[in-house]
């Protein structure tokens, strides 16, 4: 498993865990690690919810069923995962964007999306 070391959220603090069950994030630490392997920039700690399966499977992303030969388990609503910027910026503009966990979000995000924009849909905070 790779590790990336100083990798900090959206407020210049460590970066946390999203999830681990399912576990997610492209090197698959459970975080939203960011480095130059990763083209899809899987920087977005989300909350999914039905809306946005849907959404992404109708953009030929099915993160819902199982496929156990990659280890992933599919996701439901309420699980915790890593997405890329631009497919969750794509979400937002179709209105149908998960709610999104700042503390699990990759600094990284802020060169393509704005803290404002992601803190409109952040569970959060205050």
């Amino acid at each position: 498993m790779k590790l990336l070391e100083n990798q900090t959220n959206v407020f210049g603090d460590p970066l946390q865990s999203c999830s681990t069950d399912p576990i997610t994030g492209f090197f698959r630490t459970g975080c939203c690690d960011a480095d130059s392997e990763d083209i899809g920039k899987h920087f977005v700690s989300v909350r999914v919810d039905d809306d946005f399966l849907q959404y992404s499977l109708s953009q030929g992303n099915n993160l819902i069923t199982a496929r156990p030969e990659f280890g992933f388990t599919g996701l439901k609503s309420g699980n915790q995962w890593c997405v890329c910027a631009n497919r969750w910026l794509e979400a937002l503009d179709a209105e149908c964007a998960s709610p999104v966990v700042l503390t699990s979000t990759n600094a990284k995000v802020l060169e393509l999306i704005d803290l404002a924009t992601l803190k409109s849909r952040a569970v959060d905070i205050n």
